[in-house]
C-alpha cells in the first residue's frame, strides 16, 4: 500500500497520469510504514503501475533507522517491486557511504545494487582512519547491513588508512 501527499496535483485525462510536486510518498507493509520518498517533482503513470520522481529524490527507511538513499531521478514500477535510482546515487548510514550514478533496489530481496563506477567509504569513529573501495558494481544488503563488491575486468581497489 502507498499513500502520496502533494500540494499541487494536476491529472491529464489523455495520457492517464498524475502530475504532482513536492511530493511525500510513503511506502507500507502489513500497515506498517517501511519507506519515506520525497521529491521536488513526480509522476503517476501507465494506471497506476509507474512511479516516476524527480529532483532532490530522497529514500529513508523506518525498518534500519538512519539509513537514506538520494538520487536525481526515481523510477519505480509497482507490479515488480523494483526501484530504478539515476544520478549521484548515495546510500548513507551511521557505518557507511555508497555511491554510483545508478542503483536499483529489488525490494522483494531487500539489496541496492550499484553500478559502475562505485565508491565506497567505510565511517570510522576515529578521526583519521578508515577505508575506502572503488568497484565496478556493489551490492548492499538492508537487512544485515553487508557489502559485497564485484568487478569483471578491473580488479577491486581499496585503500586503507590509519
Amino acid at each position: 500500500m502507498i499513500s502520496i501527499k502533494s500540494p499541487h496535483s494536476n491529472y491529464d485525462k489523455e495520457r492517464n497520469s498524475f502530475d504532482l510536486k513536492e511530493t511525500t510518498i510513503n511506502l507500507f507493509k502489513d500497515n506498517n510504514l517501511e519507506y519515506i520518498i520525497n521529491s521536488d517533482n513526480s509522476k503517476l503513470s501507465n494506471n497506476n503501475k509507474i512511479l516516476e520522481l524527480d529532483g532532490n529524490v530522497l529514500v529513508k527507511t523506518i525498518i534500519q533507522e538512519g539509513d537514506k538513499l538520494t538520487a536525481n531521478s526515481f523510477t519505480w514500477n509497482i507490479q515488480s517491486s523494483e526501484y530504478l535510482l539515476i544520478g549521484n546515487v548515495k546510500f548513507e548510514n551511521s557505518l557507511v557511504t555508497l555511491s554510483s550514478n545508478k542503483a536499483i533496489l529489488k525490494k522483494n530481496t531487500n539489496i541496492i545494487e550499484f553500478f559502475n563506477p562505485v565508491k565506497y567509504k567505510f565511517k570510522d569513529n576515529i578521526k583519521d582512519s578508515g577505508y575506502e573501495i572503488n568497484s565496478e558494481n556493489a551490492y548492499y544488503n538492508i537487512d544485515n547491513k553487508s557489502v559485497n563488491f564485484k568487478s569483471k575486468e578491473a580488479r577491486v581497489r581499496s585503500k586503507i588508512y590509519y
